[in-house]
């Protein structure tokens, strides 16, 4: 029974899980949090991780009742992601693995996220509409590879939601995109915005530029209130998610949408991509906020299918890469 500690910190967030055949055994996960109206930079997002993951990997072994010696590897992500951050979590799993004498997995971020949410949502071929602050993409598995079918042109889809949060300074804590979220809910006005698909493509720095410009006269003259505003871009640029991978489902013909990444959290989303999946006959998979925000555990779960097929990363070749696409990855695992 393989069992993995996983270690995750492309972004603001920093975990640390254990995954045993499957079983997920813990997950402790801290965030970095700014002052609204900003953003977070590489640097002290990388010091707050230095001082989180330490506490993290003891607070995931206690919470899994484990000690060093029983566990098999040690993954950690790779890319992509912020430099600095990254950095700190490939240290801290190289410097682990050599003390406990434990091989070392380098996992790619997007496949940790649809790997988990593959285990959750009992999906064993589904179409994968991966969203978060750092990826917008539409995949379908193909001949050892995670195909991407579409994705952002520009933004990804949670950046977009994050710099929007920042021009109305609203909270990020606990996220941003969640705060936008219970803003949506009050709104009761559908301003028009750019409504931009190419293809089997998104766009959303038009669609980002337009409202920077507007916004302020609109929140002045009373057109529109901020809650108005936020249910408008939900609206919207969901509306685009759910265009293009309706358009993949019915090419891919998928029995099964996965819902993976840190805007995969988002109730009007799912709703959404629960009545389009209806109108298909397929099942949407999505995921709850404990597994589908940046976690340890997925990381843990990816690195658990890398290990029992002996894909091991060496130490010479642990290096980050802040630039990692889904598709570079040969998925040894599956057939």
């Amino acid at each position: 029974m393989p069992t993995v500690l996983g270690l995750e910190g492309s972004a603001n967030k920093v975990g640390a899980g254990v995954v045993r055949d499957g079983a997920i055994l813990s997950n402790r996960r801290a965030t970095y949090v700014t002052p609204p109206g900003h953003g977070f930079a590489p640097g002290p997002t990388g010091r707050h991780h230095r001082g989180a993951l330490l506490g993290l990997v003891a607070d995931a072994l206690a919470d899994a009742q484990l000690r060093p010696c029983d566990l098999d590897a040690i993954a950690f992500t790779r890319g992509p992601g912020m430099g600095a951050p990254l950095a700190v979590v490939a240290a801290v799993a190289r410097t682990l693995a050599q003390v406990w004498g434990l091989p070392l997995l380098g996992v790619n971020h997007c496949v940790g996220h649809i790997e988990m949410g593959r285990l959750l949502g009992r999906a064993r071929d589904p179409l994968v509409l991966y969203v978060s602050g750092g990826n917008t993409q539409v995949i379908a598995f193909s001949r050892r590879r995670y195909r991407i079918f579409g994705e952002t042109l520009d933004l990804a889809v949670g950046n977009c939601l994050d710099r929007f949060a920042r021009l109305l300074r609203i909270s990020n804590d606990p996220s941003p995109g969640y705060n936008i979220e219970q803003l949506a809910k009050r709104g009761r006005r559908l301003v028009e915005l750019p409504y931009v698909v190419k293809g089997m493509d998104v766009s959303f720095s038009g669609l980002l530029s337009h409202l920077q410009a507007v916004t302020p006269k609109l929140l002045a003259s009373g057109e529109a209130s901020p809650e108005d505003l936020c249910f408008s871009l939900q609206e919207t640029v969901f509306s685009m998610l759910a265009e293009v991978t309706e358009r993949a489902l019915a090419l891919t013909r998928a029995p099964h949408l996965l819902l993976v990444g840190g805007v995969a959290c988002n109730r009007r989303l799912q709703e959404m991509l629960q009545t389009m999946c209806s109108a298909r006959g397929a099942r949407l998979c999505p995921t709850d906020e404990r597994f589908c925000v940046d976690n340890g555990a997925m990381i843990a779960q990816a690195g658990w299918e890398m290990l029992r097929v002996g894909q091991v990363t060496e130490l010479a070749q642990s290096g980050i890469t802040q630039r990692y696409r889904t598709d570079e990855v040969e998925v040894t695992w599956r057939d």
